[in-house]
This record gives structure tokens, sequence and C-alpha cells, in this order.
């Protein structure tokens, strides 16, 4: 029986060193190859499909905007960079990336649904459908549609959801509100088609409205006892704890004063 020799310590290193040499090389050469497939041009993105409904971009001048802004290519570009791109485009609220082999992205758009104008009229604020507060051209929607609503941007939400339930109430006396304001100092001021402003005072949502709602429920019995009707509206203020305060048009409750003899 023969006992096997054993390996000298400076073999065993050698062949240690050729394999980490062997290993690092295949690695590298992985490394090049690999390198070279992802920036080879066959795999630069060869096409932008979109879907979604689009009512103020369209997909060419969408890829036209778009695409010299995305980083790579198809196995490279960073899908959350090229969202926030698409994202960035005027009227797009949402967009959603994904990888369409062999060299295709697929975009999934949503646009904003503009319901309301927001700010100063001089902006290009608008709110959409959400409560959220967006820039666009205005230019690309009949503003004469829309109402204008202002306020802390922060209570865009609370402020549309306001002029939701306080139109229906003055629609049953022919008022249609066209601007609603939340001050600084929490209060609420209205403005009807008409240019006539009310003051509805601040509080919580149901104290604005009981205060709305009072002052509708007498409003025509007051004005057609000057014989005029609800349009005759110039002002109002409801923050009186008892009642509240108007103004009608041609109408004065103010005596001239009669000269003495």
């Amino acid at each position: 029986m023969n006992d096997s020799l054993a390996v000298p310590l400076d073999v065993k290193l050698m062949n240690l060193t050729a394999s980490v040499l062997f290993m690092g090389l295949t690695t590298l050469v992985l490394a090049a190859g690999g390198w070279w497939v992802l920036r080879h041009p066959a795999f630069s993105i060869g096409g932008i499909t979109v879907q979604g409904e689009l009512a103020h971009n369209n997909a060419v001048t969408l890829r036209a905007n778009v695409a010299h802004k995305l980083v790579g290519n198809f196995f490279t570009v960073d899908l959350q960079q090229a969202r926030a791109v698409f994202e960035g485009v005027p009227w797009v609220r949402q967009a959603s990336v994904r990888r369409q082999f062999p060299n295709q992205l697929q975009v999934q758009l949503e646009e904003h649904v503009p319901v309301a104008l927001w700010g100063p009229e001089s902006g290009s604020g608008m709110l959409n459908s959400f409560g959220e507060v967006f820039e666009a051209n205005v230019g690309d929607v009949d503003a004469d549609d829309l109402p204008r609503l202002n306020g802390p941007e922060r209570q865009s939400v609370e402020v549309l959801d306001m002029y939701g339930r306080l139109r229906p109430i003055l629609k049953q006396v022919d008022l249609d509100l066209a601007e609603l304001e939340l001050t600084q100092r929490g209060g609420w001021r209205a403005t009807l088609d008409s240019g006539a402003e009310i003051e509805l005072g601040n509080g919580s949502v149901d104290q604005v409205l009981t205060r709305t709602r009072r002052f509708v429920a007498t409003l025509t019995q007051v004005t057609s006892r000057y014989g005029r009707r609800t349009n005759a509206l110039e002002s109002a203020d409801l923050r009186h704890t008892e009642g509240y305060a108007l103004r009608l048009r041609g109408v004065t409750t103010v005596t001239a004063d009669v000269p003495k003899k």
C-alpha cells in the first residue's frame, strides 16, 4: 500500500493563485460582456407606448418632449426617474412606466381633470377632482365654466368640499356660486355670478351651512317685501348671531335729512 505524498505548500499556493486569477478573469470578461450588451445601440429604447385618456396631451408630443430626458437604455433606464419625467409634463397627474421586451417602454398616464380655478386671477393654478392644486395653461380650458376657489393650499380639499355643499343650497333661490374663498383667519367669503358678495363667517362646516340655509330660507320673503327678486342682492353678511344683514340693488334704508324751516 502506497502512502499518498503530501502536496508541497508552494504548489498549494500556486494552485490557489491560479484559481483566483481564473475566477477574476472570468468575472472581468462577464462584466465587460455585460457592459457591452447594456450599452450596445441595439438595446436603446426603441419606442414609447402611451396609454390613458388624454385630453391635453398626445402620444406624439409626449415622446418628443420626454424621450431626450430619459437616461440609459432598455436595461439601465431608471423607471422611477422616467415616471418623474412624465409626471413633470403639464396636465399629467400620475404616470406608471414599465419595460416591454425587447426595447419598448409602456407608459400609463392619468391627467388632471380640472374642476375649478385656484388662487388669484393672475396665476395659473387649478384644482382637480381630488382637490389637488396643479399648474397648467389656463387657456387650455374654458375658464368661464369653472368656479374660482382660493385659500391656504393645504386646505384645498376642504375648500372644494365646501363649494360642493354650498352651491346647491344657494341654487334653491336662483343664486349661483362663482367664487369661494377661505381667508387666512378661517372665514368663508362667497361671490355670486352676479358679483354679489356674501360673508359666510367662520366655524365648522355645519355652522356655515346652517347660517346659509337660514339665509336662503328667508331671502325671497325679504326681497319681495321691497319689490325685488333675489338677483337684486348686492351683498350679505351672515356673521350676525340672530340674523343677517343685506344690501339690495335700488333699495336704501337711509333717509335724507329734511332741512329745517
